[in-house]
């Protein structure tokens, strides 16, 4: 069985059936938006069989030729949704992983999902899933007035609106999503949208405004200075620093925007002048012209709570769910503003040990439940609507806060509760609280989404019908190992995702494996297992048996988390039975609140997640459950013995199909040494490899610097060195080295095994480099690559590219997929480095962060030479034996198209906004001569409609004769 993925506007899946006659050529249409398959789908009309082959909640049905939607052959009554994202904010690309998350598991069945971007200056477009799956807004912005449709103004966008979709699902975050402006545009146009109305939305924004209500409502609320104006009063500054007791020139205060959301230019100052000067630049820097100056609660916990409302009609009935504890970690010596630190935007939306999640709260019951009591009343004292997240802070009784009344709501016997932020659209990452939260009580991504919109629908008298009854049926997620249903559920096939292991890319393999593991659960014939590898104790992990290190099978609401280290931490919870105790209390109690308003709609069909604890196994006894269970493995484990071999190995030898390249593909890229030696052969093909210098660790600790470095210059015959290791991940360690000092710090960084080499701690700039943890013991060094920069820029006339193209090389990423053998080459993306002159693991694989110009636009390389860099990729993807999919990086001369390989990575990033998906997107199946390649075959195709990143995984394991 052989199976090839292409783009359209909802994404397809091709599979291939064996023994049946040959289909006639495809054709495609220009925008994607259908295709047409003509005899081979005759015999497959059936809603049953679209079922049966795992059709992710789509509704089609092949009738005279056409392939059709169900709500034009059977009338079913489909919602519209708008889902508009981006905005002026700074957290525009936070935005757009939002819109992704909602459009990957609301879209399908009763429900179509239109596309809405909206730039920095307020112009407003129609756009596709294509941009919706870019990794940062600054992807697509340049090419907008091509790709997308625009619109003259906002009013002529609401009126486009008022006639297109039913109702407006705004995921804008911070300015003109959460501050009023786009909810009165919609309710000037009569525009049904979920969320809270303006007026609300404007209040509960402004953070000083939004404290003197809590209030005047008898919450107690944190000290605060309101600075406002061109500059910051000194005067009034000061004043309030006495009031408060303050050390003028030490006093730690937390200064914030107040209308920039809950991340942006938050940061800690000490003293007057320190506050002085944030504040000012957060005004000049145009962030806001109002500074709100904050106590720092010292020695409090920080904690968050969705709210939902589950009321009818015009009846408000807000249930909290279980909130969760925000915990600052550090690890080694850290300064005294590190210590100080605050949960501020990359530790909130980027994985990182410095923080870490507990859901419930580490807090006595009885505070956990003033807090569900206290979040409750606030989300009705300000009129909010369908949900919100509510953020505070929990301060131990021998903390005191003053208060102009006693008898305020917050005093518990056990401390203060004090509510500081109120964000009226919440994250909606795949990790992020409000799906964590809602996990622990019952709801699935999907099932959470459609009851947020089923209920805003519920206050339009024109939706009522969308308000009642739905066709649609959660599907019960099934994620327990030693479920029945691994062993007994007839007619469903197994899929295991492993994700984890002791490599420095562990948390990027944990985001991989569960974008896998969320997108695969919406095949109805799949039963799909999420699996951490844990990482090893110590330094040791090369000593121990593979064989006996621990895999754990997860239940659904523990792998929702930001790191590795966080699983393994809820795991060894989830089975700690006071804490299981406390967890089902709490869990208990939210539920029944939930049904008491649930009940009444019936368009909820019931929770869809059930409370199961994990499962501890050995990695041999989870191979063995996989063998029984004739499981398909997804490997999802990047670096160490994900890719280098060792669990290819392992599966192989039980027979146990497994996703990527096998064996000896796997050692080989792994070793950047062999990778290279692999192909010095190809150079008359236009495939070239860099020199490479191996060294020791130990050698490198143990010799003097100076000497080194002389070598290496001397060796590689250049003045610019890049090191990265030898044998680990394609982010982590990486650093440009312009002298010897450079060389220093690094080996530095080495001999005292630090997790992160900071900012410009190197002569030329740069930002933070992860480094891998324990240190490689092999390194290698290689001249470094001088590519021109390239800007995405705006002016008068928009977003242009700038490049002087003088050293004609680009650094491009692109995917290879197919059979070994016949592998083919999806379309390459251009790299663009934020700062600095390497990629950082956040750029390389964290929505929200880096640039990819995909396809890689003609300015900068022509056509033919991008087909020729193609053909080189697929000679280097064919050389290696790859097979399944997998990402070459590399340098691509932009007039000859010759290929400098970088590196080869045979279980690529699989994250939400991985550039794999992104590539998919424009490929047309007919520039493959796919139609030879499957009717040579006597292959038939199968059309399935799903969301892209489900159907993309779903056809690599297709590879695998599943």
């Amino acid at each position: 069985m052989a199976a090839i993925a292409f783009g359209c506007s909802s994404f397809a899946l091709l599979r291939a059936k064996q023994n049946d006659a040959a289909p006639e050529p495809l054709l495609c249409a220009q925008n994607f938006s259908l295709l047409r398959l003509k005899q081979s789908l005759r015999s497959c009309a059936s809603p049953a069989w679209w079922r049966s082959i795992g059709v992710p909640r789509a509704s089609v049905e092949v009738v005279d030729d056409r392939l059709i939607e169900r709500e034009e052959k059977e009338n079913v009554k489909v919602l519209r949704v708008g889902v508009i994202c981006g905005g002026p904010s700074a957290e525009r690309g936070i935005s757009l992983n939002s819109a992704r998350s909602v459009l990957d598991h609301i879209q399908g069945g009763d429900i179509h999902v239109n596309c809405y971007y909206i730039d920095p200056d307020l112009n407003a477009f129609a756009i596709s899933p294509a941009q919706v799956y870019s990794n940062t807004p600054a992807d697509f912005d340049f090419k907008l007035a091509s790709l997308a449709q625009g619109f003259e103004s906002l009013s002529n966008f609401a009126e486009h609106l008022a006639a297109s979709v039913d109702i407006v699902f705004p995921v804008i975050h911070g300015k003109f999503g959460e501050d009023g402006g786009i909810q009165e545009l919609l309710e000037k146009y009569n525009i049904p949208f979920v969320g809270t109305g303006s007026s609300e939305c404007c209040q509960a924004f402004d953070k000083y405004n939004a404290s003197l209500e809590l209030s005047r409502q008898g919450f107690i609320t944190v000290p605060s200075c309101l600075i406002q104006g061109s500059e910051a009063d000194e005067s009034e500054l000061s004043k309030w620093f006495a009031r408060n007791q303050l050390d003028p020139t030490s006093g730690k205060v937390v200064v914030k925007p107040t209308r920039a959301g809950s991340s942006i230019g938050v940061t800690v100052a000490y003293g007057l002048a320190d506050s002085l000067s944030k504040a000012n630049a957060i005004i000049t820097e145009g962030i806001d012209s109002r500074v709100l100056v904050e106590i720092f609660l010292e020695g409090g916990s920080e904690f968050t709570a969705i709210v939902l409302d589950v009321g009818s009609g015009l009846d408000c009935h807000p249930v909290v769910l279980l909130p969760s504890e925000v915990e600052l970690q550090f690890h080694g010596s850290v300064d005294v503003t590190e210590k100080d630190a605050i949960f501020n935007y990359r530790r909130k939306y980027l994985p990182t040990q410095q923080v870490a999640y507990h859901t419930p709260p580490h807090f006595p019951i009885d505070v956990i439940e003033s807090i569900q009591e206290g979040a409750s009343r606030l989300f009705q004292k300000l009129g909010l609507r369908d949900f919100a997240r509510i953020d505070g802070w929990f301060l131990p009784q021998s903390i005191h806060v003053t208060s102009s009344s006693d008898s305020k709501f917050g005093r518990t016997e056990m401390g203060t509760i004090l509510f500081t932020d109120i964000n009226l659209i919440s994250g909606m990452e795949q990790t992020s609280f409000l799906f964590q939260q809602a996990s622990k009580v019952g709801f699935s991504h999907s099932n959470i989404l459609r009851s947020i919109i089923r209920h805003a629908c519920v206050r339009y008298p024109n939706l009522a019908s969308f308000g009642s009854v739905s066709d649609y049926a959660p599907r019960r997620s099934k994620t327990s190992l030693l479920n029945e249903a691994v062993h007994n559920c007839k007619g469903t096939r197994k899929v295991f995702v492993i994700f984890g292991g002791d490599s420095s890319e562990r948390q990027v393999s944990l985001i991989s494996g569960t974008n896998v593991w969320l997108n695969l659960q919406a095949f109805d014939d799949l039963e799909v297992i999420p699996c951490l590898l844990a990482p090893t104790t110590g330094d040791s992990s090369n000593e121990v048996d593979v064989s006996s290190r621990t895999v754990w099978s997860l239940p659904y609401s523990l792998v929702l988390r930001h790191t590795t280290e966080e699983v393994l931490d809820a795991c060894t919870e989830a089975i700690e039975p006071d804490r299981v105790a406390l967890t089902s209390h709490l869990r208990n109690r939210v539920v029944q609140n939930l049904m008491e308003g649930l009940k009444k709609h019936s368009w909820f069909t019931g929770f869809d997640i059930t409370d199961e604890p994990p499962v501890k196994l050995t990695v041999e006894q989870w191979i063995k459950l996989a063998k029984e269970a004739q499981a398909t493995v997804f490997l999802a484990v990047h670096g160490g013995i994900g890719e280098d071999g060792t669990l290819q190995s392992l599966l192989e030898a039980e027979g146990i199909p497994h996703t990527g390249p096998g064996v000896m593909a796997s050692k080989i890229c792994m070793d950047k040494l062999a990778t290279s030696l692999a192909l010095k052969h190809l150079s008359d093909l236009g495939v070239l490899t860099i020199n490479k210098d191996l060294r020791r660790k130990e050698d490198l600790l143990s010799m003097r610097i100076g000497n080194v470095w002389h070598d290496l210059i001397s060796k590689l015959q250049c003045e610019t060195i890049c090191v990265k290791p030898a044998r680990d991940g394609c982010s982590t360690g990486v650093a440009r080295l312009c002298c010897v000092g450079d060389l220093s710090v690094y080996v530095k960084a080495l001999e005292d095994c630090v997790l992160r080499i900071p900012p410009n701690s190197l002569s030329k700039a740069h930002g933070t480099i992860e480094m891998p943890n324990p240190p490689p013991e092999l390194l290698i060094f290689e001249p470094f690559i001088n590519t021109d920069n390239i800007i995405v820029s705006k002016n008068e006339n928009g977003h242009q590219i700038l490049w002087s193209g003088q050293s004609r090389w680009v650094e491009i990423t692109v995917g290879v997929i197919g059979k070994q053998g016949s592998m083919r080459s999806l379309s390459p993306s251009i790299t663009v480095r934020e700062s600095g002159d390497i990629l950082s693991l956040e750029e390389k694989f964290q929505g929200g962060t880096g640039i990819n110009l995909t396809p890689p636009p003609s300015s900068i390389i022509s056509n033919e030479a991008l087909q020729r860099c193609k053909r080189r990729i697929e000679i280097i993807a064919n050389t290696l034996e790859l097979e399944g999919f997998s990402r070459i990086d590399a340098f691509v001369n932009v007039d000859s198209g010759e290929v400098l390989i970088i590196e080869v990575n045979t279980v690529p990033g699989m994250t939400p906004s991985t550039v794999l998906i992104h590539q998919v997107f424009p490929l047309k199946l007919f520039l493959f001569g796919v139609e030879n390649y499957f009717a040579s075959n006597n292959y038939c195709f199968e059309f399935a409609i799903g969301n892209s990143t489900g159907t993309f995984c779903f056809c690599i394991l297709l590879e695998k004769n599943m």
